[in-house]
């Protein structure tokens, strides 16, 4: 694999999954999801093709008149046949199921996910005049409560990175490596706190994707866009020092472009990247679980308090839906307008 075609890479592993899912839904199935390929990612795909096959693989289960074939051989129009008290109780069978001596859970929000994939579904296919009922529309989303944002204090910030360059609260087997990955280390742990970006867009820049006469990234978004992030000198400064060892390493085939390099020598994984940030924030943090989503959290914390402009915040973290991004970050509107009563005095005292 050329060093150029690792996003491409993904994808085909990404489609090849896909196609194995979908093998085992009704044959219909296929129609549905190349209506929605130019709208969605491959990964949001394989959600929905996992999520079909939960479905499907209840009602041929617990529903008599469907268990007299093969899923994949379903005609579409027994989708009018299931009727909403039934998808209901397919939800709350969700909560908690065993398939394969293998027991799962759902909480709301994987509910909901599970219920916006059915709809869509339903969706595509009444629209198309397929079927003659969406009795999806007829259930309620589950309500979602609203979660507290875990991000990390400017203390802890600091002691964060501070640990990354020392090292001294390491066990002694994991001293034993630090010396190796920590400007690596202090390079994407900078990176990611200045910048937001996402872990798989990190892992998947290559070294000609650093512009330095501008101190921008250029990444690739969900969806396959490219875009130029912005960085500080601070960044810039931990991105140099760690440029200045990668030049020395001589990396596998296929990851010669790679910026970021495993002890292998090849591409880093995001989940070696989701170790590294986890080792060293149980430094800090103490009963946060940070995860480098948990970082581009901070980031885009910090950002909306230096600026106040949630629509800069959702167009640098690359939210679609500036809402999505006011949902996030409502907690701070909260401390700016209590902020407010600070400013308004209607007496002088002398």
């Amino acid at each position: 694999m050329s060093d150029r075609a690792y996003y491409e890479d993904i994808n085909i592993k990404n489609e090849v999954k896909l196609r194995q899912l979908i093998s085992k839904l009704p044959r219909y199935s296929n129609q549905f999801f190349i209506g929605i390929e130019p709208t969605t990612s491959s990964r949001t795909r394989i959600a929905y093709a996992y999520d079909l096959g939960c479905f499907f693989d209840y009602i041929h289960e617990h529903i008599p008149q469907f268990q007299e074939m093969d899923i994949v051989d379903y005609p579409v129009e027994f989708l009018d046949d299931i009727t909403p008290l039934e998808i209901e109780a397919y939800l709350n069978y969700l909560k908690y199921y065993i398939k394969d001596g293998v027991s799962h859970t759902n909480d709301s929000r994987g509910v909901k996910r599970k219920l916006a994939a059915l709809r869509s579904f339903y969706r595509y296919f009444f629209r198309k005049d397929m079927i003659d009922k969406n009795p999806t529309v007829k259930v309620s989303m589950p309500k979602i409560h609203d979660k507290n944002i875990v991000r990390l204090d400017v203390d802890e910030v600091v002691q964060l990175l501070d640990q990354v360059e020392s090292g001294d609260r390491l066990t002694d087997r994991q001293k034993k490596y630090h010396e190796r990955t920590r400007i690596r280390d202090l390079a994407i742990l900078t990176l990611l706190l200045g910048t937001g970006i996402r872990v798989s867009e990190c892992v998947g820049l290559d070294i000609h994707d650093i512009d330095f006469k501008n101190n921008g990234i250029k990444i690739h978004r969900k969806g396959g866009t490219e875009v130029m992030v912005y960085f500080s000198d601070e960044v810039r400064e931990a991105i140099d020092d760690y440029l200045d060892e990668r030049r020395t390493i001589e990396a596998k085939e296929g990851s010669t472009e790679a910026l970021f390099l495993s002890m292998q020598n090849k591409r880093i994984s995001v989940r070696a990247v989701e170790n590294l940030v986890k080792k060293y924030s149980r430094l800090v943090t103490g009963v946060k679980n940070i995860t480098p989503h948990k970082l581009r959290s901070t980031y885009g914390t910090n950002l909306y308090r230096e600026t106040g402009d949630i629509y800069l915040v959702a167009d640098v973290l690359g939210h679609q839906d500036v809402n999505t991004t006011r949902r996030h970050y409502a907690a701070i509107d909260e401390d700016r307008r209590k902020l407010a009563a600070k400013f308004v005095h209607l007496r002088r005292e002398d």
